[in-house]
């Protein structure tokens, strides 16, 4: 068998780990990004030098002068012109690296949202999803851009600082006196804006969940003539998106203001420094208007502060993001099943445990191959769960589930999908049309197979007389809940291997096409073994045998007959409350 390494994958859950992740995915551009920056901000260091040599040429009247000068003013425009095409050539690497890093954020989240299990994906909302792999994994794919320009962002200070002492010392220390002051704005900046900013990520993902849910319950809304209660109940959040959003602004907006202030006053004292010295003598005019250039690019640290803002608000996206690629994943393993096995299906001491509560308490149970089992019981006893279990869409908490002997976890991806199938209550269908859906599965069905399917499960005729038959766009064809499910039905028909699993797929039936259904599973689709989460009386007393569910435990394992000759049994199919 082969499982993933758990701690390789609790690792990578991480936002931190997913951010370096996602920058190793773009290192050769996340490099040029750094390597670019640098060399501009390098570009940015030798302006000030170069120029203020050009104007001390300018200014001497020594013989001889004037050719220098003339080579210092094209090395000017050289460096400047450098300095332009190396910040567009950050934009465009920028651009792209950040599109590639999210692109990477998004496929991690999708494939870890879809490879775990129905009922840890199921318990996201999906706006709540939506915004992850959309606004979230946006925003955390930046990081490694604004990573690197953070980093170059520190040179040009640090080497402003250094041609500053370079220069003179004096002006060097009139700027480290203020220096400390700068530290505390962006530390407090920092501080401050992790928590507002997840704060505000959060309420945004509830408002998207609201809003999906209106929209997907549009119709009973207009019935019952609620759209303005549900508009408030969707904006509702609203006040307190308004209320971190402020507050983050008001962090941010603090940092700026402070930096705003100290930083010409920084800028002013270094130039008054300047100024005494070059009344001194100790420096030239180009040397004071180096110093004044130099001056602004250290004080350029503060700036900083919107790059850093940038990497706060990506990483605490990427924790959001983060957590669908946490989501635990069902291992699969690389067994086989024996070959012509007759699908006998085997639980043995099964249990599940959701949020403290036992869903289903060590079931025992075992269904010869080729059986139609009915799986009957009150609202709650387990009866979906039970079906969850017994195709492998969960795993148990304790016990096993065996397929012609074999436990389900060991079996391969494939093999496992191949040869257990479902259909569902409210079945969802993939595919450019109509016959693609029906195909569509683990392995794709032959057209010969589906339309066959669609005529076992009742859906043949309808599917004609569409505008182009099988080959109608699926987005194009209106259906009713019925025919929806004929469908799906169809297509788990289609696909039928030893375990049949129907999770209360004939409910939006009429007893007619129900019963049609009923005898195309005994007499057309494969004879394999079948498990039916019934509701209708009919079901089980068309079933071989019925698996009488209780408060998460098996009552009882007998044909229908037998266990109708039980008051409670009865009672199951009886309406509740008075009659």
């Amino acid at each position: 068998m082969v499982f993933p390494r758990r701690g390789v994958r609790e690792a990578a859950s991480t936002g931190p780990a997913l951010l370096r992740g996602a920058a190793r995915h773009s290192a050769g551009r996340t490099a040029a990004v750094l390597v670019c920056s640098a060399a501009s901000a390098g570009a940015a260091l030798a302006a000030p030098a170069v120029v203020g040599r050009t104007l001390d040429l300018l200014l001497s009247r020594s013989p001889g002068a004037g050719y220098g000068a003339d080579a210092w003013l094209v090395l000017c425009a050289a460096v400047v012109t450098a300095e332009v095409l190396l910040d567009a050539l950050v934009a465009l690497i920028g651009g792209v690296t950040s599109a590639r890093s999210t692109a990477w954020l998004r496929m991690r989240a999708l494939t870890g949202l879809l490879a775990s299990s129905p009922g840890s994906g199921g318990q996201l909302a999906p706006g709540d999803v939506a915004t992850r792999l959309s606004a979230n994994a946006t925003e955390a794919g930046t990081a490694p851009v604004s990573a690197a320009a953070l980093a170059a962002s520190l040179l040009a200070p640090a080497g402003a600082l250094v041609a500053l002492f370079l220069i003179d010392g004096w002006t060097a220390l009139a700027f480290l006196t203020g220096l400390p002051l700068l530290v505390l704005v962006v530390r407090a900046f920092a501080r401050g804006s992790s928590d507002s900013v997840a704060r505000y990520q959060r309420v945004q993902s509830d408002i998207a969940s609201r809003l999906v849910e209106a929209l997907g319950g549009a119709r009973t809304i207009a019935a019952a003539g609620t759209a303005d209660r549900e508009r408030d109940r969707v904006l509702a959040p609203l006040p307190e998106l308004g209320v971190q959003g402020r507050r983050m602004w008001r962090v941010h907006g603090r940092a700026v203001a402070r930096s705003g202030v100290l930083m010409p006053l920084l800028t002013t004292g270094v130039l008054a420094v300047g100024g005494v010295r070059l009344a001194s003598g100790a420096i030239s005019v180009g040397e004071l208007l180096a110093v004044s250039r130099y001056a602004a690019l250290a004080a350029g640290v503060g700036a900083g502060a919107g790059l850093l803002g940038a990497l706060i608000r990506s990483g605490a996206a990427a924790r959001r993001t983060a957590e669908l690629v946490a989501l635990p994943a069902l291992a699969h393993g690389t067994g086989s099943l024996p070959a012509g096995g007759a699908g006998t299906l085997t639980l043995r001491g099964v249990r599940i445990v959701r949020d403290g509560r036992r869903l289903l308490h060590d079931v025992d149970l075992e269904l010869p191959g080729g059986v139609t089992a009915a799986v009957v019981g009150r609202s709650g006893a387990g009866k979906s769960t039970l079906a969850a279990v017994a195709g492998r869409l969960t795993d148990p908490d304790a016990g096993h589930v065996l397929l012609d002997g074999v436990r389900l976890e060991t079996l391969g991806r494939t093999e496992l999908r191949r040869e257990v199938g479902y259909a569902f209550e409210r079945p969802v269908l993939f595919g450019d049309t109509i016959g693609e859906a029906l195909a569509w599965g683990a392995e794709r069905a032959p057209a010969d197979r589906t339309r066959a399917a669609a005529g076992a499960a009742g859906a043949d005729t309808f599917v004609r007389l569409l505008p182009q038959g099988y080959d109608t766009p699926r987005t194009g064809a209106p259906l009713s809940g019925g025919e929806l499910q004929r469908l799906g039905l169809a297509r788990a028909f289609a696909h039928a291997g030893r375990l049949l699993i129907l999770d209360d797929a004939t409910s939006s039936l009429d007893t007619v096409t129900e019963r049609q259904v009923e005898r195309a599973l005994a007499r057309d689709v494969r004879a394999s073994t079948k498990l039916i989460i019934a509701h209708r009386l009919s079901s089980a007393v068309r079933a071989d045998v019925v698996v009488w569910l209780e408060e998460g435990r098996v009552r009882a394992v007998a044909p229908h007959a037998e266990l109708w000759r039980s008051p409670e049994y009865r009672a199951v199919f009886a309406p509740e409350g008075p009659t």
